[in-house]
């Protein structure tokens, strides 16, 4: 502090100098990160107060982001929010998947399991999972949490997922965009193969949703079966782009996603001003949209793998499952910026 007296009072130093650290401090000032209780709930708060930004994450409920307000508008649909998927995302084709040659058995007995119309398993294990903060700061450069998750402790998780590793989750929120970046240390000493992915609910409030655009950057569209599991063949992408959701009911995976120079991809949906984009890391292979008929949300899903990757990649059907080696980690973060609100 007396060094910072001492620049500014500095007539040498000049006016400049003495404006930007004024200018660095109250940009300082403008991010927050603080843990609260919200209604008897742990709750961590991140603020971007020049841009009228607030994240809401619940580390007591999967570590998910339940609010992203702009402006005060809020732009996560409730209960929805941004769930992690994992060990896998979306479903398997079975209650059984295929790692390293090898069959694993799910145990239905457990109360881990969810499935879905069909009695297929859906969305992984750690929807209600306890998450520790292990990190939280605010500086000039923005607010951040950092979460982490044991899986190895739980033997009922092991009991379905026999893969030792930690999750670690970072939510960062910088110059008005959250990033969320995650970290899967894989413990075990086998590889580990790797399906997740996250479930953004959004919505917008200045127009109807039939009037919402969306923009898909993806060359493949995945052919389905009546349960919604891929079957391995694909076809190039119909949907016109951008595509005018009236009338339109989407459930789908995408993949051979457009990639910028930086190798990530993007995808949007826009009202008459409010956008919201949604930009995919390298390793995000896949994308699933979300769209059903009469409800004002839509979801855009960074996936590390198609739907029911793990037993794909067995029969030979998909060939980029991604694997964690023995000791080894696995990265990667998806960014969300809302503009117009």
């Amino acid at each position: 502090m007396r060094l910072l007296f001492s620049i500014l009072m500095n007539r040498k130093c000049g006016v400049a100098i003495g404006l930007f650290l004024v200018a660095v401090l109250g940009r300082a000032a403008n991010y927050t990160a603080q843990k609260i209780t919200v209604e008897g709930a742990d709750v961590v708060r991140l603020a971007d107060t020049a841009r009228g930004v607030m994240v809401s994450i619940l580390p007591g409920s999967g570590n998910r982001a339940y609010g992203l307000a702009v402006h005060g508008k809020q732009i996560l649909a409730r209960p929805g929010g941004i769930p992690l998927l994992a060990p896998w995302a979306n479903r398997l084709d079975q209650n059984a998947f295929w790692a390293n040659g090898k069959k694993y058995l799910l145990n239905p007995d457990l109360e881990t399991l969810h499935y879905d119309n069909n009695h297929l398993p859906i969305h992984g294990l750690l929807d209600k999972a306890v998450w520790t903060v292990i990190a939280l700061k605010a500086d000039e450069h923005g607010a951040e949490v950092t979460a982490q998750l044991e899986f190895w402790r739980h033997p009922d998780w092991m009991a379905q997922f026999p893969f030792a590793h930690t999750l670690t989750m970072t939510h960062r929120l910088r110059d008005g965009v959250l990033e969320i970046e995650t970290r899967i240390e894989n413990l075990s000493d086998d590889s580990m193969p790797v399906s997740i992915g996250y479930h953004p609910w959004f919505q917008l409030s200045d127009a109807p949703r039939d009037e919402w655009k969306l923009r898909l950057d993806a060359r493949d569209h995945l052919e389905l079966s009546k349960t919604k599991i891929p079957t391995g063949k694909s076809e190039p992408v119909q949907f016109s782009n951008p595509l005018l959701l009236k009338g339109v009911h989407l459930d789908e995976v995408l993949g051979g996603l457009i990639r910028d120079a930086r190798g990530e991809a993007s995808f949007s949906v826009e009202g008459n001003r409010e956008k919201v984009t949604v930009t995919f890391g390298p390793k995000y292979q896949n994308a699933v949209v979300y769209a059903p008929p009469g409800r004002d949300i839509v979801c855009l899903e960074p996936m590390s793998g198609p739907t029911n990757a793990f037993n794909m990649a067995h029969d030979g059907t998909y060939a980029n499952l991604q694997t964690i080696a023995p000791r080894g980690e696995w990265q990667e973060a998806f960014r969300i910026r809302a503009e117009g609100f």
